[in-house]
């Protein structure tokens, strides 16, 4: 492994799961961290998330060859600021936020001159906070690692493997299609679940008890879902506006062709849309991106 010291900048459930799976497969590696809660740096020793919590962010990154930023996409370019000076020139700069054009260039404008090579592990729970990591986080997951044009080829090699040695599946793929493909899959979910929930909340006519009693499945799986960190979203949807704007248009479409097939009693055309989604959920689960037990069949987050 080319990094033997690894700054980690922000101890949630994403920091956390990189300091404990880094510990786990690759013991060799020295790791320090920091978060700007003072809570959470306490829980991070509690919990040895990192070998070393530092009391200042200058602190963790000052002897480091990577630095991955694991803060809401709003704090990225805040906490690269805090570093700038202290920052080896020759460190990796690199992070784990879903959005990433905007990352990409707060992190640019921070640390001028620095080697920048985003990456996105496309993993996470509904659960948030230092509490919230466990090693096997990334296992089998895919970790989106988006350079820019051109690149250091050598140092996006060793973040590679070090995401492999992570347990990740890598792929390399252009920022920008990133940010569309991720308001697919991710964003947009996100935000229809919020509004879902939100929208049951609301109503008049059900009180919020029988909302939590009567909740059947579906609503249940839309609360696991909008029970995601409310600072790292509201981040999410701002940094990622146009793309997720784009699918939120072609989403709207797709949800008033359903509306009039309802409204006119077109059952065919309900079926055929059932059944096209359905084998989309068959072929997540053939990939072995998810089955049919909960958080992804794992029984050790907490570990």
């Amino acid at each position: 492994m080319s990094f033997s010291t690894i700054a980690i900048i922000g101890l949630g459930l994403e920091g956390g799961s990189i300091g404990l799976a880094t510990q786990a497969h690759l013991p060799e590696i020295h790791t320090t961290g920091y978060d700007l809660d003072p809570g959470t740096r306490a829980q991070a020793r509690e919990r040895g998330l990192v070998h070393e919590v530092c009391e200042t962010a200058a602190d963790a990154v000052k002897n480091c060859d990577l630095v991955i930023f694991c803060v809401p996409p709003g704090a990225m370019g805040d906490a690269a600021t805090a570093v700038a000076d202290v920052l080896p020139q020759d460190t990796l700069v690199s992070d784990v936020g879903s959005s990433k054009q905007a990352i990409a260039k707060a992190l640019g404008d921070a640390l001028p001159g620095r080697t920048i090579i985003p990456a996105h592990p496309v993993a996470g729970t509904e659960h948030s906070g230092p509490g919230a990591g466990f090693a096997t986080l990334f296992h089998n997951r895919w970790c989106i690692i988006t350079p820019p044009e051109p690149t250091d080829l050598l140092k996006l090699t060793a973040l590679v493997e070090f995401w492999e040695a992570l347990g990740a599946n890598v792929e390399i793929m252009d920022a920008k299609h990133h940010d569309l493909v991720l308001a697919v899959t991710s964003h947009l979910p996100h935000l229809i679940a919020y509004t879902i929930v939100g929208t049951a909340s609301d109503l008049e006519d059900v009180t919020e008890g029988e909302v939590i009693k009567y909740s059947a499945g579906g609503f249940r799986d839309f609360t696991r879902i909008a029970a995601s960190d409310p600072t790292m979203w509201r981040d999410v949807f701002l940094s990622n506006k146009e793309a997720v704007l784009t699918m939120l248009q072609r989403f709207t479409e797709d949800l008033t062709g359903l509306q009039r097939a309802i409204r006119v009693g077109d059952g065919e055309a309900l079926f055929d849309h059932f059944a096209r989604t359905r084998t989309i959920r068959r072929s997540i689960i053939e990939e072995g991106q998810d089955d049919d037990r909960p958080d992804f069949g794992r029984t050790d987050h907490q570990t």
